[in-house]
């Protein structure tokens, strides 16, 4: 797939700490152009103890 075409998404959920990687209730979407970026994000939130579902 062309990187320039991609698109990653990911739900955040703030008040419980929670990232998904479809769509949740109540979480923020978050879009990326960028894989670089995209992990970058990933990392922090990993950083920063945020559960993943």
């Amino acid at each position: 797939m062309d990187e320039n075409k991609s698109l990653w998404r990911i739900w955040v959920d703030t008040q419980h700490r929670v990232i998904s990687f479809h769509k949740a209730e109540g979480c923020e979407l978050l879009e990326f152009r960028s894989q670089e970026l995209f992990l970058r994000c990933i990392d922090q939130y990993t950083a920063a103890q945020y559960r993943y579902q």
